[in-house]
């Protein structure tokens, strides 16, 4: 790289422009959507599309809801040509839809473009030269006026092909390539010139597209140009002003948002933002973009992911997953502050309510995307992404403390293998820590009973699979066990929920307990349709995770101590080994 730049590279100049309006306007309705696809999206792919390619793709943009497709430059290829009657003879244009064909301002390929669409119902027909100064001195060594004549000619041509076929609504579009780079007094003669030969009404108006051919100018330089022709354009009030940026400096959809305050009424580009070198403004941006602010684009978005498969294998390049809406990890958060805080989102946001969610400015639902893809779990992940894939996926609501615990669990696992964890994988981990515990002590069977001092409860067990029959008094069928057990356990915390609905939904028990055998509290979990089951098995659950944690003398002692029936522990003198 040079040190000095300047010596090479020449700034954009200002535009000046006293009392520019654009900075003061918002977005409240979408442009006019312009695809061109299958036009400029489809002369920068490696291999062109198809003909078949090119009629699948044009059913798609109709079924999104594209009024104006840019269909072919069919003066280009026999392949464009042939397409361009297929449609029209086929009759595969509904009736809502005006193509849009482009042509140079050259006779011979003018005469070729207007026998493509002979027959069409509507069509646009797109005359281009380019104005700049490089492009008049270099390129076609004409003046001003040469280039004005070039265009004006053309024009005309326009005007007595299109009388020799009056069975078509005709409209006419004029673009001054490499718009951004000529100056703006000259982009309005020419622009103002050919309006004078196309004479086009307020019931009858004429296209004026400005090309961002090649990015040149931070956005809001773009949209002092597109106010400046919109302030001094002739026949403004026949005239639908257009506008088609490209990304050469990463912003061609901040220029073509800026461009609509600035007076642009219409918005030509690709979907997902194909086109020549760094592509074309990216349609499905701008519209869910409007979308997010409360504005319907007039785009049908619902399904995103059918239009990025089409895309995908109509043109053989990839959409990044870090695209925009549609990328494959755009609604996905890993950090555990971010996951933490879109699941305390969710727990609030209520269906009717206007869309408040931390880290995510559209609903993925309202795209077809499910919010399976919201939470992903790797080694940067915490409680909350862990809870909320549960939660969305298995309906399983979990107390914050055992969401704590848990996430310390999946942690210690994700350490080891180094991999992403999916709602499938947390499912089975949740599984082999709180419900497939079921030794050395496991639930065979129990009879609940009430006297006048409360319930009595008749637990049959297996205890490291010998039979094991005990029964205790409490206030409710845990506390009861509780004291069948005689382990001197206490219960810290107790819930119990549904996790499902109908009659035969199953009722989830999760109970934490302390007791001076373990250094802290510990969790067990107990699923089963019956609600005393599942609380005794939650009660089993986590005696067997503490026994497993003690050293092997002290599960030993604990489990002599379990057979043997009479006073609790400390009135025995049973102390923890460890003390």
């Amino acid at each position: 790289m040079l040190k000095h730049p300047a010596t090479k590279y020449r700034p954009f100049t200002a535009i000046h422009l006293p009392n520019r309006a654009w900075p003061a306007q918002t977005l409240t309705h979408p442009p006019i959507w312009l695809s061109t696809d299958l036009r400029d999206g489809n002369q920068a792919l490696i291999e062109p599309l198809t003909v078949e390619q090119k009629l699948f793709f044009f059913q798609q943009l109709v079924k999104i809801g594209f009024k104006e497709i840019e269909v072919a430059f069919p003066a280009a290829s026999q392949t464009d040509f042939d397409f361009v009657r297929r449609l029209i003879a086929n009759q595969l244009i509904p009736d809502d839809i005006t193509i849009q064909v482009l042509t140079p301002a050259r006779e011979d390929l003018i005469c070729r473009t207007f026998s493509a669409v002979q027959g069409a119902k509507r069509a646009i027909v797109h005359l281009y030269n380019a104005t700049s100064p490089v492009f008049r001195q270099t390129v076609f060594g004409l003046d001003r006026a040469g280039t004005i004549k070039l265009a004006v000619t053309a024009a005309q041509h326009f005007i007595e092909l299109a009388a020799t076929h009056p069975e078509t609504e005709w409209r006419f579009q004029y673009s001054p390539e490499t718009f951004t780079a000529t100056e703006l007094d000259f982009a309005k003669d020419i622009c103002d010139a050919v309006l004078d030969i196309w004479r086009p009404t307020p019931q009858n108006k004429a296209i004026i597209n400005l090309p961002a051919t090649v990015e040149l100018a931070t956005p809001n330089g773009f949209a002092d140009q597109v106010e400046w022709m919109h302030r001094h354009l002739a026949r403004r009030d026949s005239v639908i002003l257009s506008v088609h940026t490209h990304n050469d400096r990463g912003c061609a959809i901040a220029a073509a948002e800026l461009a609509q305050m600035a007076g642009a009424e219409r918005v030509e580009g690709c979907l997902f933002g194909n086109g020549e070198r760094t592509g074309n403004v990216d349609l499905v941006t701008l519209a869910l973009n409007l979308y997010t602010q409360g504005v319907h684009p007039g785009l049908d978005l619902s399904d995103l992911n059918a239009v990025a498969r089409t895309v995908e294998d109509c043109t053989q390049l990839p959409i990044h997953p870090r695209h925009p809406y549609v990328g494959d990890l755009v609604f996905t958060a890993f950090s555990g502050s971010h996951q933490d805080a879109i699941k305390k989102g969710f727990a609030v946001q209520q269906p009717d309510a206007l869309w408040d969610v931390p880290y995510l400015p559209l609903d993925p639902r309202d795209v077809g995307r499910t919010y399976e893809s919201v939470v992903r779990v790797n080694s940067q992940s915490g409680k909350g992404g862990i809870a909320f894939l549960l939660e969305q996926d298995y309906n399983l609501v979990l107390p914050r403390r055992l969401q704590i615990e848990f996430s310390q669990i999946v942690q210690q696992a994700m350490d080891t293998s180094g991999e992403e964890m999916t709602s499938k994988h947390l499912w089975q981990c949740f599984e082999q820590t709180y419900l497939q515990h079921t030794a050395p002590v496991k639930y065979v069977s129990h009879q609940l009973s009430a006297n006048a001092d409360g319930q009595v409860i008749r637990v049959r067990l297996q205890l490291n699979g010998r039979p094991l029959t005990l029964s205790g008094q409490g206030n409710g069928p845990i506390d009861a066990f509780m004291n069948g057990l005689n382990l001197g356990i206490q219960v810290h915390h107790y819930e119990e929920q549904s996790l499902a609905q109908g009659s035969g939904a199953s009722a989830i028990a999760v109970i934490e307990i302390t007791a001076d055998f373990i250094p802290s509290s510990l969790h067990g979990v107990g699923i089963h349709s019956n609600i005393v089951t599942a609380s005794l098995l939650a009660v089993l659950s986590a005696v067997n995770r503490a026994l497993i944690q003690v050293g092997a003398s002290t599960q030993a002692a604990l489990l002599r101590e379990l057979e043997t029936p009479g006073y609790p522990l400390k009135e025995r003198g049973f102390k923890h080994p460890l003390n």
